[in-house]
């Protein structure tokens, strides 16, 4: 679905990646980790076509991202959908436009269907149609993450990329978050791309993730390989303790 190959990007004399290569596999949930200033984001932003690649390839639904003609880059576009850490939610639109919003700025669908879209979605993230005429300074913060949820949702992608959804979320709202994106990637057949550092997220959504470190992959699979690594940096990164 998605393949990084010796990427390198460096900002001034801050090297952010060394020669990175990935996999990511169809309808799998995969995690990049990473500390902060780690290029974690800088990768995802990469991928989806927010910053320019400077050295290596990345390909993503069998397209090389740095040989796409402008109408592959629409059709690869219309292909994933993205929430961002905070949400970016439009302030001056109520829940039912944000959700609609990329309907309306790219087909030409009628504005009731379009809203009839936007409730559909909002149901599946579990919310409730009465959600839908309130303003993003109404909503708590785990139901901002879920209409930006809903949004990325819109253009029925197959790959959904989330930076950090969970935080800032209480425990419990953090859990049925997690809970949620493993029922959409098993209802949907989605691929999920997340960036996080939330270790119940690591050990209990994430089918796979890879840990950035000084600007290499330190390490790539399963949180149990991470536990059989006996590998310090990982240790730590993770704070695993065996038993």
């Amino acid at each position: 679905m998605l393949s990084v190959k010796n990427l390198s990007t460096a900002f001034d004399k801050k090297i952010v990646h060394d020669n990175i290569s990935l996999n990511i596999n169809e309808n799998e949930i995969f995690g990049i980790l990473g500390g902060s200033g780690s290029g974690k984001t800088t990768l995802v932003r990469q991928i989806i076509l927010l910053d320019e690649i400077q050295s290596g390839d990345i390909e993503i639904l069998g397209l090389n991202i740095k040989k796409m003609k402008f109408k592959e880059r629409d059709y690869i576009k219309h292909n994933w959908g993205v929430l961002f850490q905070f949400g970016a939610l439009f302030s001056s639109l109520n829940v039912v436009e944000n959700i609609g919003i990329m309907l309306k700025e790219n087909t030409k669908l009628p504005k009731d269907l379009i809203n009839d879209i936007a409730y559909t979605k909002l149901k599946m993230v579990g919310l409730d149609a009465s959600a839908g005429k309130l303003y993003p300074e109404e909503l708590s913060g785990g139901m901002k993450k879920r209409v930006a949820l809903a949004r990325s949702l819109a253009h029925d992608p197959k790959i959904l990329f989330l930076d950090e959804p969970t935080s800032g979320l209480d425990p419990a709202s953090a859990k049925a978050f997690d809970n949620l994106i493993v029922e959409l990637r098993d209802m949907l057949g989605l691929t999920v791309v997340i960036i996080t550092h939330e270790l119940n997220t690591i050990k209990n959504v994430l089918d796979r993730f890879c840990i950035i470190s000084d600007a290499k992959l330190i390490f790539t699979g399963t949180y149990e390989e991470a536990i059989n690594a006996n590998n310090d940096k990982i240790n730590k990164f993770l704070k695993l303790q065996k038993d």
